[in-house]
This record gives C-alpha cells, sequence and structure tokens, in this order.
C-alpha cells in the first residue's frame, strides 16, 4: 500500500512538473505592434530612454502631502526611508 501510495505520488508530482513547461502557454496574443518604431515611445534606441519619460512636471507641494496621507494610510506611519 505504502509502495503504490509512492508511486501514485511520484506519478502526480511528475505531471505538475510536465504541465508547468506549458504554463500560461496561451495566455498571450500575438499582434503587430504599431508603435514599433515609435521614438516618443520606445526611444532612439532599445537602451534608451523613451522621450516621453523625459517630460518634467512642476513640483505640487500639495499633492506631497496627499501622497503622505494615501501613503500612511496603507503602510502606516513611516518615513519613505525606513522600508517596511
Amino acid at each position: 500500500m505504502k509502495s503504490t501510495l509512492t508511486k501514485l505520488s511520484l506519478v502526480i508530482a511528475l505531471g505538475f512538473v510536465a504541465t508547468a513547461c506549458d504554463y500560461q502557454k496561451y495566455n498571450s496574443i500575438r499582434q503587430k505592434d504599431v508603435r514599433e518604431n515609435d521614438e516618443y515611445v520606445y526611444g532612439v534606441h532599445k537602451d534608451s530612454a523613451a522621450v516621453q519619460s523625459k517630460n518634467k512636471y512642476t513640483p505640487r507641494p500639495e499633492l506631497e502631502e496627499r501622497t503622505q496621507k494615501i501613503r500612511e494610510k496603507l503602510y502606516g506611519a513611516g518615513t519613505i526611508g525606513e522600508g517596511a
């Protein structure tokens, strides 16, 4: 009985390992990238930053206060440097 149970668990484990190789194989979509050569989205080169990430915004202190309140609500009181 014990050896049968061991063999059965081995077969089940082997089945899980075999199916894990194709995990989410069909959970993707193959489609043409309409912005494939768009420098604004991807930058001039694969390793360069995109143009849209170089935008600079004027600082708004009232948003910092709101952001800090949201952080405190989610993670508790503390500073950003303390970590979780």
